[in-house]
């Protein structure tokens, strides 16, 4: 997957009735089914079956079982409500009768308020400074693990930006702060605000436990510790689009007893806030 026009292809659903939905997977280097990938799927599902003058501004899931990317997703969409204000639904995802995910978002109709927000970091090298994933692999390449040359070799319709990038020869324990910059590639085609939100949710996915890793990076890595996403929340405010970069800020609270929770925002490239976000994933160190 190459193209900003494949992504939308991935997240469009074949429609079963009109509240079950079926999906296909295609793999970012994982031998299972990346997890932003039935996130995002599963907010198609939803919009599906929800009015046009209400948007999505929360979501809360779990993820169940790893899901197999040979096999379809089947998507149920419940109707939990509608009300005068908000409409809530529950998206059950299954392979074989199995349920692998479950989620459930919120949507709102668009409402006059007050305002404010936290501030985004200033103090960041900006994204033309920086070296992207495969600009990372050119440089560095030989010094990298094969697991993450590789994975950080396969081919993304989005660009991710590091903000501060580790030795990879030498991992040294850090703060527990992931900031990433990422834009969509190529041309960009018009989009309305439900596919928007489906493709934000789609990235959220990427980077999220890097933050957890940072503190113990010396110990553990990818590659001597079982990762998995266990649960992933979001938050929606502003409007946006995806014409230049934005920025992903998470930072960990808390890693104990396999497991490491992040939280953090995602910021346009004018400090707008658009997003937040948080996540619970296993952390579980593989014994030898």
């Amino acid at each position: 997957m190459k193209t900003t026009q494949e992504l939308i292809d991935l997240l469009s659903l074949e429609p079963i009735d009109s509240h079950t939905f079926s999906g296909e997977s295609v793999s970012i280097g994982s031998s299972i089914v990346f997890g932003g990938q039935v996130l995002a799927q599963a907010v198609h599902a939803a919009y599906e079956t929800i009015q046009e003058d209400r948007f999505l501004h929360s979501l809360h899931s779990y993820f169940l079982e790893a899901g197999d990317l040979q096999k379809p997703i089947r998507y149920h969409v419940a109707e939990m409500r509608n009300g005068g204000s908000f409409s809530t639904r529950r998206v059950t995802a299954s392979q074989d009768d199995k349920t692998i995910f479950i989620l459930a978002a919120s949507f709102h109709k668009k409402e006059d308020s007050f305002e404010h927000q936290i501030e985004m970091n200033s103090d960041l090298k900006q994204p033309e400074e920086l070296l992207s994933w495969v600009e990372m692999v050119e440089k560095f390449g030989p010094m990298m693990s094969n697991s993450l040359r590789s994975f950080l070799s396969i081919e993304r319709p989005i660009d991710f930006k590091p903000v501060h990038v580790p030795n990879p020869t030498k991992p040294e324990n850090s703060k527990p702060v992931e900031e990433v910059w990422f834009k969509l590639k190529g041309n960009i085609p018009k989009m309305d605000i439900p596919l928007k939100h489906q493709i934000l949710t789609y990235i959220s996915d990427y980077n999220v436990l890097n933050a957890a890793f940072k503190p113990n990076a010396e110990q553990y890595s990818f590659a001597n510790t079982m990762t998995a996403s266990l649960d992933h929340s979001m938050w929606f405010f502003r409007e946006f689009d995806f014409n230049d970069w934005m920025l992903f800020s998470a930072e960990s609270p808390s890693v104990y007893g396999a497991r490491g929770l992040a939280k953090g925002n995602i910021f346009n490239r004018k400090g707008q806030l658009i997003a937040s976000f948080a996540q619970e994933g296993l952390m579980r160190p593989i014994k030898k």
